[in-house]
């Protein structure tokens, strides 16, 4: 979501940008493809920034991308609560949860506009926590008898993190494929939120070198985005090839709204005999 940032900042260079950690440290590797400079502003949750006439805090969520922030921004003329995309983990890999006590705190305050974003808020029941995925993952990787190739969204270290974990189990080698996996997952690791034990990682020319059993390749495109590393796969339009030993796990959940684009990718691996293991026959 911060793709507009480049063109906005090209014309208004003074505009200050405030973000955690992380989203900053993927703002600037954005920022630095397009030869723009800017003024980062870090915060963290609790922080309180004081713009002009506003009031701005940060309440921590959370979310698949580590460090997700809501906004309180409070106002002479009201206040307005906007979460960001959130999750309700209750045991997330990182141990960070959405601070429901300073949700109350506000809400007791008062709030004037609650801008909330959920995805599947709708469905009845609980979130899957990401601790429970590890096993199924184990799983898949014991079975699977070629290569493997994971697809799921660049930003969800938390999910990335899992595959690796699992690969180092299974002596697989990793690669990352895809320009925004590559750079994230760079961005991620230097800043010690993704954890890559030493000579894990290949390119993809070392690949042709190793047995298909012995690797694991990650990519984007698990909501069948066109343009995406696994419908180019599926669609013969990409350097890597899969075949019938190999075997696809879409490890996002499906966003409402992308299921025929999903759909049209899935039915175009299983043109070349490939396993694709997803949310409605696994996860």
């Amino acid at each position: 979501h911060i793709g507009a940032l480049p063109y906005l900042l090209r014309e208004r260079g003074d505009i200050p940008v405030f973000g955690s950690k992380l989203t900053l440290g993927l703002v600037a590797a954005k920022l630095r493809e397009h030869r723009i400079k800017a003024d980062l502003r870090e915060v963290a949750e609790g922080d309180d920034v004081q713009l002009g006439d506003f009031n701005v805090e940060f309440v921590a969520v959370n979310h698949s991308i580590p460090d997700a922030l809501a906004v309180a921004i409070t106002t002479s003329a009201g206040t307005v609560l906007h979460t960001g995309d959130f999750k309700m983990d209750q045991l997330p890999l990182d141990g960070r949860i959405t601070d429901l006590n300073a949700f109350a705190r506000l809400g007791d305050d008062g709030v004037d506009l609650f801008l909330v974003d959920s995805t599947n808020a709708e469905v009845n029941g609980f979130v899957t926590s990401e601790q429970n995925i590890a096993p199924v993952l184990d799983e898949v990787f014991a079975r699977a008898p070629g290569r493997l190739v994971v697809a799921c969204f660049a930003s969800h270290i938390h999910r990335v993190q899992q595959v690796i974990n699992a690969a180092v189990t299974h002596g697989r080698r990793v690669a990352f494929v895809g320009r925004s996996m590559v750079r994230t997952m760079n961005v991620a690791r230097d800043l010690g939120y993704l954890k890559v034990p030493g000579g894990l990682t290949v390119t993809l020319d070392q690949l042709e070198e190793l047995p298909d059993d012995e690797v694991v390749l990650i990519c984007t495109g698990s909501q069948g985005e066109p343009m995406a590393v696994l419908a180019r796969i599926a669609n013969r339009d990409h350097k890597i090839r899969v075949h019938e030993q190999d075997t696809v796990v879409l490890a996002s959940s499906v966003i409402p709204g992308n299921e025929n684009s999903i759909n049209r990718v899935i039915n175009g691996l299983s043109r070349w005999g490939v396993t694709v293991v997803h949310t409605g026959n696994a996860l």
